[in-house]
């Protein structure tokens, strides 16, 4: 489950972004269960990661086994792991800031429905580190990414 990849962006693993949750025993106390939370609800390649992850299971020779998609808590961009974030700088994707709040990864966090006031941290641009970046769309080649440019290295 360590190299199931992400189907949209295949240098980082579904671990390291924080959509794999968690891999347990099942209730019944024989079936593997891997949990898995989208990005977003309405995330496309959700089907795709649940095959990935079910062959990644039957190859480690796991039987029974489920995946599970679970939507709450929502997934935090505080579930990367910093071994996640480092492999999307490399890629050349300025990895998400972290949540307001200061609850540690596993514990829910509350939905903000009314905009705050732009963070005070600059999206950095990934090739040379500049905080001078301009956001070109909200929304880029899919709805939970954003597209900016580097004003100094453009």
């Amino acid at each position: 489950m360590e190299a199931v990849p992400d189907p949209e962006i295949p240098v980082v693993s579904i671990r390291d972004l924080g959509i794999l949750r968690d891999v347990r025993l099942g209730d019944d106390g024989l079936t593997l269960e891997a949990v898995i939370t989208p990005t977003y609800s309405g995330c496309p390649a959700m089907s795709q990661i649940e095959e990935d992850a079910g062959r990644a299971l039957e190859a480690a020779g796991v039987a029974p086994w489920r995946v599970l998609t679970v939507l709450a808590p929502a997934w935090s961009t505080d579930w990367i792991t910093e071994s996640g974030r480092a492999s999307l700088r490399a890629f050349g994707i300025a990895p998400p800031g972290h949540c307001v709040t200061d609850a540690p990864p596993d514990n829910a966090k509350p939905l903000r429905f009314v905009p705050r006031a732009q963070s005070e941290d600059a999206v950095t641009c990934p090739r040379c580190g500049s905080p001078h970046t301009q956001e070109l769309s909200r929304f880029a080649s899919t709805a939970c990414k954003a597209l900016y440019r580097c004003l100094d290295c453009r």
